[in-house]
């Protein structure tokens, strides 16, 4: 349990208590957190889960991550519990937007609740966004057009999966199929389950039980990293897209 001395340092420090206070609080003597912050001795198992009781902590993340990362506001609560999630700011106290980079993608699934993989990430400030917290993430392949391969989106963290608006494209991340990107639909009354739709009607749509789901971001804004060739801007071409898409097109006489 190397991390456990210096997180419950940090963290009573986040809430700005003096050992003493913090004793007082857990009912254990001061030399008692001062042998557990200085790695002296380890917590007892019933210590630990006074800590995370306090803390609003999984006992997990007390003891495996490094939370020296996080500050007061890097706490996003999902359910009764509390996950770690930092949140990088600026010198001006801006919020940072982690990017993650088509190569690390595929290890977003087991880093995504790390601190130390997030903070690795490289961040970019977008001062346009509305608030929240939001993450950039590679989009690979073409079902969802006319986004292109290699394009970004900047998506918004949903804490509650039951928020789900109906037709609104997402990032989600999953146990098994890692991350992805489509329009959901809410099953859960019905299915417990998410409906994720492809725009590109040439890939099927597919059921995920919410219990597979371990995060969800909404879609804010995209980042096109390849210049749109002249063919995608044609009439015709759009055309052909709209008719792919399942949209009915209707000649100007019918219109008036």
């Amino acid at each position: 349990m190397k991390n456990i001395a210096k997180n419950i340092r940090h963290l009573r420090r986040l809430k700005k208590l003096t050992q003493e206070q913090f004793a007082e609080d857990l009912l254990i003597t001061r030399s008692r957190v001062s042998s557990y912050e200085e790695g002296r001795s380890e917590p007892p198992i019933e210590t630990l889960i006074n800590f995370s009781s306090y803390f609003n902590l999984p006992i997990d993340i007390l003891v495996k991550n490094d939370l020296t990362y996080a500050t007061d506001t890097s706490f996003i609560e999902i359910g009764n519990q509390r996950v770690l999630f930092p949140i990088a700011v600026d010198s001006a106290n801006d919020n940072m937007i982690e990017v993650v980079p088509t190569e690390a993608s595929a290890g977003y699934l087991l880093g995504y609740d790390d601190p130390e993989y997030i903070e690795q990430l490289q961040k970019i400030k977008l001062p346009f966004l509305p608030t929240g917290k939001h993450r950039a993430f590679p989009i690979k392949g073409d079902s969802m057009h006319p986004m292109k391969d290699g394009s970004y989106v900047v998506a918004n963290f949903v804490e509650d999966i039951t928020d789900v608006k109906d037709g609104t494209s997402y990032i989600i991340v999953t146990k098994n199929d890692g991350m992805t990107y489509k329009r959901l639909y809410n099953k859960i009354e019905e299915s417990n389950s998410l409906l994720l739709v492809p725009d590109n009607k040439n890939y099927e749509s597919y059921n995920v039980p919410i219990t597979e789901v371990v995060e969800l971001w909404e879609f804010t804004c995209s980042i096109n990293t390849q210049e749109y060739d002249e063919k995608d801007l044609k009439i015709s071409s759009i055309a052909a897209m709209l008719t792919q898409l399942g949209v009915e097109l209707k000649s100007l006489a019918e219109l008036k």
